[in-house]
């Protein structure tokens, strides 16, 4: 069974940054599969929060975090990443990463559901205080 490890999540006050990581425990597991960043926060659904195309070409983004997250993947060491700025009191949440089953493509109005994902980590906490 493959996993997923997030690690990165942090306090911070808000206005500040972190960069969370997604390490998958087997080589080759990150290559050819749409990835994802989710949250959830207690009492909230899980929410898409970005994600990236095979290639690693195309990002995907929710409205709420355009202009100060970025999605990325090092295809040298298949480790996804979400550099999170100007962090926000609400961007509080647990923070998942999942991947969907390899060269499965999906539409852009599905990528950031969480149905559409088979593979999830444990996630990582990221906490902002005002």
């Amino acid at each position: 069974q493959v996993q997923l490890v997030e690690s990165g999540g942090d306090s911070v006050q808000a206005g500040g940054s972190l960069r969370l990581s997604c390490a998958a425990s087997a080589s080759g597991f990150a290559s050819d599969r749409y990835m994802g960043w989710f949250r959830q926060a207690p009492g909230q659904k899980r929410e898409g929060v970005a994600a990236t195309s095979i290639s690693g070409e195309s990002a995907f983004y929710a409205d709420s975090v355009k202009g100060r997250f970025t999605i990325s993947r090092d295809s040298a060491d298949e480790t996804l990443y979400l550099q999170m700025n100007n962090l926000k009191p609400e961007d509080t949440a647990m923070y998942y990463c999942a991947a969907r089953t390899r060269a499965l493509n999906v539409s852009p109005d599905r990528v950031l559901e969480a149905e559409e994902y088979a593979y999830w980590g444990q996630g990582t906490q990221v906490t902002v205080s005002s």
